[in-house]
């Protein structure tokens, strides 16, 4: 299985390359992010074309999240159990191709000590509580944009961004405790770092300068992380006309 998670930064805005996409690397699974778009107005039609089914959860103006997939998508599940009143889609999950897939979009939280940050904080301990119980025998995969740059190899400059909601130390605690709980982070089983990075500012050039982050991550279940054959950032996709700020995090896994 070819697995990608990806935040496309609007769908809208980013339905051609996401589409070619598709036809060039033709992956089994696709997780999206920030679609930024209702449900209604996800281009169903498109990806259909592409020969994906798609299961969404989307919202306007912001969030959104998608899982597509070349087979049959089952037993989907829409919102983060743990807060009744919260209206944010933010997370999808659905059975397809033999594995629970669940696409994540963490709270960015805009500054440490705001309102926005309490929010990231808390709904990062509502998905601990419900990635707790799960069964990390079964093959699980949790991907997205976390917003965390989980440690300092995660950061091209890390003096830079020390401070900064994404490398703050408390959201990397709620990271840690993801993955000593028995979430396997894929892209360390096959590279070490720094980087690779995911994530670069449309400001400042960043992309050229090299000014990256990894925050976009695809988590296994023990028991499929043991088939994790490769994990990759695709950067050509952060090149060209009119792109995201993410580029696709790609995985793939053996029988």
């Amino acid at each position: 299985m070819k697995l990608v998670t990806w935040n496309v930064n609007s769908i809208r805005a980013r339905l051609d390359r996401c589409l070619a996409f598709l036809e060039r690397t033709r992956p089994d699974v696709v997780c999206l992010q920030e679609l930024k778009v209702p449900d209604a107005d996800f281009p169903f039609e498109a990806i259909h074309g592409c020969g994906y089914q798609a299961a969404v959860f989307g919202q306007r103006t912001y969030n959104g999240v998608a899982i597509l997939s070349r087979t049959a998508i089952e037993d989907v599940v829409r919102g983060l159990p743990g807060d009744p009143t919260d209206d944010q889609a933010r997370l999808i999950s659905a059975m397809t191709a033999g594995v629970r897939v669940v696409s994540v979009y963490v709270p960015n939280g805009q500054s440490v000590g705001s309102d926005k940050w309490a929010y990231k904080l808390a709904w990062l301990a509502r998905l601990l509580d419900w990635l707790g119980s799960i069964d990390r025998d079964d093959p699980v995969a949790v991907c997205g944009d976390f917003n965390v740059a989980p440690e300092e190899r995660d950061v091209a400059r890390p003096e830079e961004w020390a401070h900064s909601v994404l490398c703050h130390s408390d959201a990397r605690a709620m990271m840690l405790r993801l993955t000593q709980s028995g979430w396997v982070d894929t892209m360390r089983l096959h590279h070490q770092g720094p980087g690779p990075f995911s994530w670069w500012d449309y400001r400042m050039l960043a992309f050229p300068k090299g000014n990256g982050l990894r925050i976009d991550h695809i988590l296994a279940s023990s028991g499929l992380a043991e088939r994790c054959s490769a994990v990759w950032v695709d950067r050509d996709e952060r090149k060209g006309t009119k792109p995201s700020d993410h580029a696709p995090v790609i995985a793939e896994f053996g029988e």
